[in-house]
């Protein structure tokens, strides 16, 4: 029981944030023009700055775990993989292929990851999520916008527009280009990458800066969820239905019951489980339809996903950590 209210608590009021977006929409004080300036402010400036504030403050080197870090690493891209090949097969749309990849595989990893840990096996023992943190969250965002920029509806290329069907190579070429470039400028990744240098380098952190990166950092949840929320339409998102609920099947139940018993022949336990459960089960993270709203997707699959993974995460994670604790090994 404690477990549940532990994860109703830290799931349904992201869940509550996009209901009240929705809301604030139908009542006019959130309409579309500022719900794009949210979603664009958010991914550009204060995602970037809360992931930088979450890694500059974590001790990598004192934790190291090189064996740990690389399972994380591996069973991410497998995971990414396996999404992928499965997605051909069952979704024929090219531009709701890729909502459906990233949703599907990417976590709430680096803000759920620690706080698990720390609910369970208190404050000292939280060396294992940043790790894990290292392990996967920079694969979930380069791969997001590799997926992300050749499946969108039109492919911006060196200043103009492409159409699916225009296969030549120079397109290929230049979309190639397009998409590395994409990658070393994404905010969210130089977000984490400089969170990594900072802590790695042990940068002291000014109280004046601290103070000003949490205010920056804080409003990104807030903010992404609302907008979220105001941008949602249901009647498209009954429409797609299937591919939601397939998505969410995939993050909440099929990743972790593929990949849990591989980490427990490896020998993980404990914080090592906590902290691939919240990587392998955890619900779709916002900045998924963050990135797909300013990366040219509509983003109704993915706000769906993002939706029915956070509500059902509630009770999925429960239910796994009653299974791993049954089994010994939490």
């Amino acid at each position: 029981m404690d477990n549940l209210i532990f994860s109703l608590n830290a799931t349904l009021p992201i869940f509550l944030l996009m209901v009240l977006g929705y809301i604030f929409n139908k009542i006019h004080i959130i309409d579309e023009k500022a719900a794009t300036w949210m979603n664009k402010f958010v991914f550009k400036i204060a995602l970037p700055v809360l992931l930088f504030e979450d890694l500059a403050k974590q001790d990598f080197a004192g934790s190291w775990n090189g064996r740990f870090v690389i399972f994380c690493f591996c069973v991410t891209l497998c995971s990414i993989l396996l999404i992928t090949a499965i997605s051909r097969l069952i979704i024929s749309n090219k531009v709701e292929r890729g909502e459906f990849i990233q949703g599907s595989y990417r976590s709430s990893a680096a803000l759920l990851g620690i706080a698990f840990i720390h609910n369970i096996y208190g404050s000292g023992s939280s060396g294992m999520a940043p790790l894990m943190i290292i392990g996967s969250v920079p694969l979930y965002n380069i791969f997001a916008v590799i997926i992300l920029m050749t499946t969108a509806p039109k492919s911006v290329v060196m200043g103009r527009y492409t159409s699916e069907s225009d296969n030549s190579d120079q397109v290929r070429k230049e979309l190639i280009i397009k998409t590395l470039i994409g990658i070393v400028k994404n905010p969210i990744l130089i977000g984490i990458f400089i969170g990594l240098f900072w802590s790695l380098f042990k940068i002291p952190m000014p109280k004046i800066l601290g103070s000003m990166v949490s205010s920056i950092g804080g409003l990104s949840t807030p903010l992404g969820l609302m907008a979220m929320g105001a941008t949602f339409d249901y009647s498209k998102a009954i429409n797609k239905i299937k591919p939601t609920l397939l998505a969410s099947f995939i993050k909440l139940f099929a990743l972790v019951g593929l990949f849990m018993p591989f980490a427990v022949l490896m020998g993980f336990r404990n914080e090592q489980i906590i902290a691939l459960l919240v990587m392998l089960g955890s619900a779709t993270t916002v900045s998924s339809f963050v990135m797909a709203k300013n990366m040219g997707h509509e983003g109704t699959l993915s706000s769906s996903i993002v939706m029915m993974t956070t509500f059902g995460c509630s009770f999925s994670l429960t239910l796994w950590l009653f299974v791993l604790k049954t089994l010994s090994l939490i």
